[in-house]
């Protein structure tokens, strides 16, 4: 068929084009509903062969993670003891990274003097070098990660 002859042709500028009054084929009704709208109801089907992991979640992304937002290496700890360590009643030296906003306490460099480290969470290489030094970890982490 002609393309002249075809029926949206014949009806430009008869103001509906053949949907009846003014409101028909004009809002999101029309389309089932506007974006995701009726992909657990009438658009069923097209979600299940277009997008069929839309529902669900990731595996590999827990809901339950344990972000460390913040973080300090045992080779800034002499640094950090000079300017915010305090003594205790016996005598020891005392660094409170949590009261510092540190979460977690990494392995990376050397401690070259002893104390005490509060601390939520410390890596395993921390640990040792710390308990190395002569020092110790108060956290309540259960063998860092």
């Amino acid at each position: 068929m002609a393309t002249r002859f075809r029926k949206s042709r014949r009806q430009r500028g008869s103001r509906y084009c053949g949907w009846g009054q003014i409101g028909q084929h004009r809002q999101a009704g029309s389309r089932g509903g506007i974006g995701g709208a009726g992909k657990h109801k009438h658009f069923w089907i097209r979600t299940v062969i277009e997008e069929p992991d839309h529902f669900g979640h990731d595996p590999f992304n827990s809901f339950n993670r344990n972000l460390v937002h913040r973080w300090i290496n045992v080779r800034d700890l002499d640094s950090a003891v000079a300017k915010h360590a305090k003594a205790d009643q016996s005598g020891k030296v005392v660094l409170d990274l949590d009261a510092l906003g540190y979460d977690k306490l990494l392995g990376g460099g050397s401690v070259q003097s002893a104390f005490t480290v509060k601390i939520a969470k410390a890596s395993e290489n921390a640990r040792a070098k710390i308990e190395a030094a002569g020092g110790e970890i108060i956290s309540n982490d259960h063998g860092g990660k």
